[in-house]
């Protein structure tokens, strides 16, 4: 009796295999930490045998370094979300600030930072990565915003990219703080929390 062998998998599905190596590696991270993990439990997780997952990595540092950053990602490509050129710049803060909260208090991503910052001493290139991803795309869409509003003479600031930085501070830095300790305020809180900072910033950034 003859068997079919099997050809190569096609460009789909090696792509579909390699997101489920991706997101099992990333789950058994954040469940075990960097020290505990191993590329046994990884492959294991992933479904596939460990002479695979060798096949892909070299070994565990290589798989870290590839996948927190990799899942870090999922959420900058979230956070470039276009601001409509018709918002006004009250509205267009607001917008952004609530992607920005909701990014700063998500179970996952407090997670995943707080691996990336904890192991940024073992990973010196890893941590340069993960510092970058974490404002960007915020930090664009409020950069844009206020230099519409420069443009217009709605705002006035020496230095956008920093008030930026400023804007994007005022808005997570409490609630994340307060989500790495598995703290969450109601939502009536965090609305009134971005409303204040909104309010103030603009106060601070419109024309004399």
């Amino acid at each position: 009796m003859s068997t079919t062998r099997r050809g190569r998998p096609t460009h789909a599905e090696a792509r579909k295999l390699d997101r489920t190596v991706r997101e099992a590696a990333v789950a058994i991270f954040l469940e075990f930490g960097y020290a505990g993990a191993t590329m046994e439990s990884i492959a294991k997780a992933a479904g596939i045998t460990k002479r695979s997952l060798y096949a892909r990595y070299p070994d565990k540092r290589a798989v870290f370094a590839e996948v927190i950053p990799w899942a870090l990602s999922r959420y900058e490509a979230s956070d470039n979300e276009a601001v409509a050129d018709g918002e006004d710049i009250e509205t267009a803060l607001l917008e952004i600030g609530r992607v920005a909260l909701k990014r700063a208090v998500d179970p996952e991503s407090v997670r995943l930072t707080r691996i990336a910052m904890s192991e940024s001493a073992r990973f010196p290139e890893f941590a340069v990565t993960a510092d970058s991803m974490m404002w960007s795309g915020r930090q664009r869409a409020v950069v844009e915003v206020l230099r519409r509003g420069a443009a217009a003479g709605d705002v006035e600031v020496d230095d956008i990219e920093l008030a930026a930085e400023h804007f994007l501070a005022m808005v997570e830095l409490v609630p994340g703080r307060l989500a790495d300790f598995g703290l969450y305020r109601s939502e009536q809180q965090e609305n009134r929390h971005l409303e204040h900072a909104v309010r103030l910033f603009l106060r601070g950034a419109q024309p004399r």
